[in-house]
């Protein structure tokens, strides 16, 4: 899981300037049109694998928000930028809050689960914490149908003089089996100029439409799959959708 990455790690503080919060808009506003698709008004929502709370950040505004994480220093992160939001350390796979809420949200974190039993676990603590009539939607990065290898780029500055640049580059060294590597090359520049390079692998779960729909049905949910493009050069994603019959 992410506790193993740098970084959400001991380059956690450097998250906002990797990948800045601005950057989550308009991913937000159809995570929360999905999300209000539960047969019943949405106000309280669980998301699970928070992060650094950058897509809090726009959620927050419509719903009254439970940040779950596994890593204290992401969670440290998202209370500086959503201190009223209420912040919870726990695994996707097994956090038990006692306690339900209209909709759950998982969002690219639930690329780090790499085998059917964990991502099997996490749809059924979903479907824990989801009110009947309620919703849960989950965000991976790829599917079996919708992947294809890609680099990606970004970063931002801060105000203080720090700044941060990335390149990911993703692909699929082995397609019979459940994951994909990314290969992460960051440039971190500090207050006073100077600069460090990271690299680092992450192991990133691929899993097909028909296991999704295979587990979410098989945890009580009924399950469909809405794909989406931003623009027409962007790739297809996938959301998948589980709602809890009422």
């Amino acid at each position: 899981m992410t506790e193993e990455y740098r970084f959400y790690g001991d380059l956690a503080a450097w998250w906002p300037l990797i990948s800045p919060p601005d950057d989550y808009a308009d991913e937000a506003a159809v995570i929360a049109s999905a999300l209000e698709s539960a047969d019943l008004p949405v106000r309280d929502v669980l998301e699970l694998g928070s992060g650094g709370g950058h897509n809090a950040v726009h959620l927050k505004r419509r719903f009254t928000l439970t940040l779950a994480d596994l890593s204290p220093r992401m969670l440290a992160v998202s209370r500086e930028l959503n201190p009223e939001c209420e912040h919870v350390e726990g695994d996707m796979r097994d956090l038990r809050l006692g306690r339900a809420f209209d909709a759950v949200f998982v969002h690219d974190a639930v690329g780090y689960l790499l085998t059917e039993e964990d991502l099997a676990a996490t749809v059924a603590t979903a479907f824990a914490h989801c009110r009947p009539g309620g919703a849960a939607v989950f965000v991976p990065d790829h599917t079996t149908e919708t992947f294809a290898e890609r680099t990606e780029h970004g970063g931002g500055d801060g105000d203080d003089g720090r700044g941060a640049r990335f390149l990911g580059w993703t692909w699929d060294p082995d397609p019979g089996d459940t994951w994909v590597r990314t290969e992460y090359v960051l440039l971190l520049r500090e207050k006073d100029g100077s600069t460090e390079t990271v690299h680092e692998t992450h192991r990133i779960g691929l899993f097909g439409r028909d296991v999704w729909h295979r587990l979410l049905a098989a945890a009580g949910f009924e399950p469909m799959v809405l794909t989406r493009r931003d623009g027409p050069d962007d790739e297809p994603r996938d959301l998948l959708i589980g709602h809890r019959p009422g």
